[in-house]
């Protein structure tokens, strides 16, 4: 797995940024993209190269296909190639459907599930080109079971199409050696959500506590391994058995 190139939307905090410095250990040369923090992403970068690695930090608002068009270019340009797209980036507000905004749904949708439809069909030729690639997204642990959700309505939703889009990238893609599955985590203790509400939300949690950045690291890195090779249309729950 080493010696390889991955791009990382979200990468400066959390998640995306526990995967990014693992990935960098393994000898990955990593990019990470960020809408808006960048100090975040330029200390992810830093600590990178400080091990010796490669670390690109770009700006881009993979909500918009111009954009991301243009920093798969600039990844492709320095690297030669993308071996593996993890989509990270996924943010989410809590309102009430009939108070929610239309321009705060379109947010919802193009952030959560048009920047990977984006993303994907940006980096699919070369990875078609070279017969290799692996897309991991992630999903939210319940959207499977398409609950009512009054206040996340329209991130639910998004999160809902990244499961079917992600079957159907997988379906498109496997002859071509491509992988593409899905992470959904439940309750993650990423620094996005305040230590009280993660407190209140155990005892819902079959497990029994809240899961961890590692957590997800590793099950990222199973989608990436030679091992999950014939894996692909998968849906990961990450959730201590929350959600199912």
């Amino acid at each position: 797995m080493d010696k390889r190139v991955v791009l990382i939307t979200g990468g400066a905090r959390g998640i995306g940024r526990g995967v990014a410095l693992n990935l960098a250990e393994a000898g990955w040369a990593v990019a990470i993209c960020y809408r808006t923090s960048q100090q975040d992403a330029e200390e992810v970068q830093h600590t990178i190269e400080a091990q010796g690695g490669k670390a690109l930090a770009i700006q881009c608002d993979v909500s918009q296909w111009n954009a991301v068009t243009d920093l798969v270019q600039q990844v492709e340009g320095a690297w030669g190639r993308i071996d593996a797209l993890i989509n990270g980036a996924g943010p989410y507000h809590r309102v009430h459907l009939f108070e929610e905004t239309p321009e705060g749904w379109a947010d919802m949708m193009r952030n959560n599930l048009d920047s990977i439809f984006f993303l994907a069909k940006a980096v699919a030729p070369g990875m078609k080109t070279r017969k290799y690639g692996r897309i991991v997204s992630f999903g939210m642990a319940n959207a499977d079971k398409m609950e009512a959700q009054p206040y996340v309505t329209a991130h639910y939703i998004a999160k809902a199409g990244v499961l079917i889009l992600t079957r159907t990238l997988a379906k498109l893609l496997a002859a071509d050696g491509i992988t593409v599955n899905a992470v959904s985590p439940g309750f993650i203790d990423s620094g996005s959500s305040p230590p009280e509400e993660l407190a209140g939300m155990v005892k819902k949690i079959p497990a029994g506590y809240i899961g961890n950045i590692q957590d997800a690291v590793q099950a990222v890195r199973y989608f990436l391994s030679d091992e999950a090779a014939y894996v692909t249309g998968a849906n990961l729950h990450l959730s201590g058995g929350w959600g199912i």
